[in-house]
């Protein structure tokens, strides 16, 4: 079974989000029954942006690495709070555990940035929001190398450009956990192809 960590921050959007817990459990309920998705954050009850309540499987001390094959981050919006929990030591650090182990992360909109912030993409390729330059300004202050594309892969980190990109990403993780023949069989099911 491949294990994906959801990773919530205050203010997460919905519809990012969404996007890899369906895909996740299609291929769990639907699929091959390889993959199964776990959220976690800084606290139990996270407010999402536009304020809707969520409660996450594990807070983000009880979380072992090990046990998790990938990472996935939403992006979020700095009105609701994002970068509070987003740019938090804890939350940087299991970011860079992650990659450090050579997991697959990946990331939608400003998702990419605390992935920056965290320091595990100086020197390599991603992007990050597209509509506003102060986003993209901001992961390029991290030494990052801003690739204008709707998404973007350096080994092993996804990152995209905005909401309109979650199901790409989604697939794309599913595709890394499992084959290019189960995703589009996913896809197929979910009606995409």
């Amino acid at each position: 079974m491949k294990r994906v960590l959801l990773l919530l921050a205050k203010g997460f959007e919905t519809l990012e989000a969404s996007a890899f817990i369906d895909v996740i459990g299609w291929n769990l309920s639907e699929g091959d029954g390889t993959t199964q998705l776990f959220t976690c954050g800084l606290e139990r009850e996270i407010k999402t942006s536009f304020d809707q309540q969520f409660t996450v499987d594990y807070l983000i001390n009880e979380i072992d690495t090990n046990s998790f094959d990938a990472l996935a981050i939403p992006g979020g919006f700095e009105k609701y709070g994002f970068y509070e929990h987003a740019f938090d030591e804890r939350f940087l650090n299991l970011i860079r555990t992650f990659d450090a182990q050579g997991k697959n992360i990946a990331s939608i909109c400003v998702g990419a940035l605390p992935i920056a912030r965290s320091g595990v993409l100086v020197n390599r390729n991603a992007t990050t929001y597209n509509r506003n330059p102060v986003r993209q300004d901001a992961l390029r202050s991290c030494q990052v190398n801003l690739v204008n594309e709707p998404l973007v892969i350096d080994g092993n980190i996804i990152t995209s450009w905005n909401p309109s990109t979650a199901l790409d990403v989604a697939f794309l993780l599913l595709e890394r956990l499992t084959s290019p023949e189960q995703c589009i069989s996913i896809k197929q099911l979910m009606g995409f192809c």
